[in-house]
């Protein structure tokens, strides 16, 4: 009786040892998993591009990049870690359109954006397109504002490193008007990056909402179509975006949110 007793027991010495074991190493397991999880997260380093120009065409009013297209997605990659630089055309002050620090186009990322006093000395010190390689980014997002129809549209810094970016499979992202500066872009195939792609961008309707359809020097819209992507939208002003393959497209304002998880996955 005292032999089946004691080794009644060491079995169940061996057992609990077993399953210790066993829950040592799944813990382990699970906080390596974590820890690399957080590595990468950490050594996200992303580039945004800003427009420098600060004029609405012949009007005499101002423009320049969209606060809130900024701002989502900049606190978006920012709260998990990411690196971010900040660059434009001319470098130095990127311009704000007035229109979108208006208060009846605040949001939350817009009043972080107002009482971050970090996050506005990097607008008002931007490095200088030029300066940028894309070896030494994980991705690019543009944000939108109507600038970009006038300098990104047609800067051949940005259009070669856009290229770059997509030759090497690394995401590259645009929200509202920022597609703009898809509209030389070449694919690895030398035609148009969006050609044969599902995109999305500013509508011609949304345009015409906001009045500056005769404005603008070209409609997002009908510039995506006539390169060759396949165009979809939802109504005006809903959130929207879309990912083909490493390109990503929102629609207006409200899909910068989107626009910022669909890049943030893609660099999981």
């Amino acid at each position: 009786m005292k032999l089946l007793k004691t080794i009644a027991i060491a079995l169940t010495i061996v057992t609990a040892s077993s399953c210790k074991d066993k829950i040592s190493k799944k813990t382990s397991e699970n906080d390596s998993e974590t820890s690399i999880k957080t590595k990468i997260n950490k050594n996200m380093n992303v580039l945004f591009v800003l427009t420098s120009h600060d004029k609405l065409g012949d009007t005499g009013k101002k423009t320049g990049f969209w606060v809130e297209e900024f701002a989502n997605p900049y606190y978006t990659l920012l709260d998990k870690g990411a690196n971010i630089t900040i660059a434009t055309p001319n470098g130095g002050a990127a311009p704000i359109d007035p229109s979108s620090d208006a208060p009846d186009a605040a949001t939350e990322d817009t009043d972080r954006f107002n009482k971050d006093e970090e996050a506005k000395t990097k607008i008002a010190n931007t490095k200088k397109l030029s300066d940028m390689n894309a070896d030494d980014f994980d991705a690019v997002f543009y944000p939108g504002g109507h600038g970009p129809l006038w300098d990104l549209a047609n800067d051949a810094t940005s259009i070669a490193l856009i290229e770059k970016f997509n030759s090497q499979e690394k995401p590259v992202a645009f929200v509202c008007h920022a597609p703009a500066a898809l509209k030389s872009v070449k694919g690895t195939d030398g035609e148009p990056l969006v050609k044969g792609k599902k995109v999305t961008g500013f509508t011609n309707t949304e345009e015409d909402a906001v009045g500056l359809t005769s404005v603008v020097p070209f409609l997002v819209e009908d510039m995506l179509s006539a390169n060759g992507g396949i165009y979809s939208k939802k109504e005006d002003w809903a959130a929207y975006a879309i990912q083909d393959g490493n390109l990503i497209t929102g629609q207006n304002p409200a899909s910068s949110e989107l626009v910022a998880e669909k890049l943030l996955e893609s660099l999981k």
